[in-house]
């Protein structure tokens, strides 16, 4: 009887030491710990990474984006019923701001100079207010695309190519999976590992962006701005 305890003291610490190196072994595992898309096919990574992005309620996007020979620098957070932020382009920065239909903007004189050509009298005016932007205005169309949540995401979040699997990869902190489309030259989109797999970084075919997704479902105020810093242009927006 009195030997038993030393051996079965020695058998558990052999059953410890197997189960820590079982253990390690298994310590290499990308997808431990993680919500399991890494173990999918690229084409179902993207099509949950888009699904989980169209399901949100809001996202803040942010980073550059170019369309034909302009490149846009931008930091929006959107919501299915509008957005705000900045845009900035041609050395210029203006606040756009949609609350369901009503659509604003506001800038500096000298964005409304470069807009009015040279008419100082109508960029006096316009500067540092809220412009209403008239819905029938060419000017309405062009900017509410940037607070537009489904346009932007839908437009954006498209890889070219074949679609691929590109490595674990990480974004502020947390696991990603990249998937890329033709090797890298259709752009390249890191979903993330935790939680929901929304999209975190996405770098467009072509040389043509990159762009962050944060903040996910987390709410912000979206409201129209005060009655005296809103001005209503009362007709067409000077165009450039």
């Amino acid at each position: 009887m009195n030997h038993r305890r030393p051996l079965r003291a020695a058998t558990a610490a052999c059953i410890l030491a197997a189960t820590a190196t079982l253990t390690a072994c298994g310590g290499d595992d990308p997808d431990a710990g993680t919500n399991g898309v890494g173990k999918l096919t690229p084409e179902k990574i993207q099509t949950r990474s888009r699904t989980a992005a169209e399901s949100a309620q809001t996202v803040r996007l942010h980073g550059t984006v170019a369309a034909g020979d302009n490149r846009y620098t931008l930091d929006m957070r959107l919501k299915p019923d509008g957005g705000s932020g900045s845009v900035a382009a041609e050395g210029t920065t203006f606040q756009v701001l949609r609350v369901g239909e009503q659509l604003f903007l506001k800038a500096d004189a000298g964005f409304w100079s470069h807009d009015s050509h040279g008419d100082d009298a109508a960029a006096g005016k316009l500067a540092g207010k809220y412009v209403k932007v008239p819905k029938g205005d060419p000017a309405y169309q062009r900017f509410s695309g940037f607070t537009d949540k489904d346009t932007l995401l839908g437009s954006l979040l498209t890889l070219h190519g074949a679609v691929t699997t590109d490595g674990r990869h990480e974004q502020a902190g947390v696991r990603t999976v990249r998937i890329t489309g033709d090797e890298g030259a259709g752009g390249s989109l890191d979903v993330s590992l935790e939680g929901t797999p929304y999209p975190l970084r996405l770098e467009r075919a072509g040389s043509a962006g990159t762009i962050g997704f944060s903040d996910w479902n987390k709410d912000f105020t979206l409201a129209q701005p005060p009655k005296d810093d809103t001005l209503d242009y009362g007709g067409q927006l000077p165009t450039s």
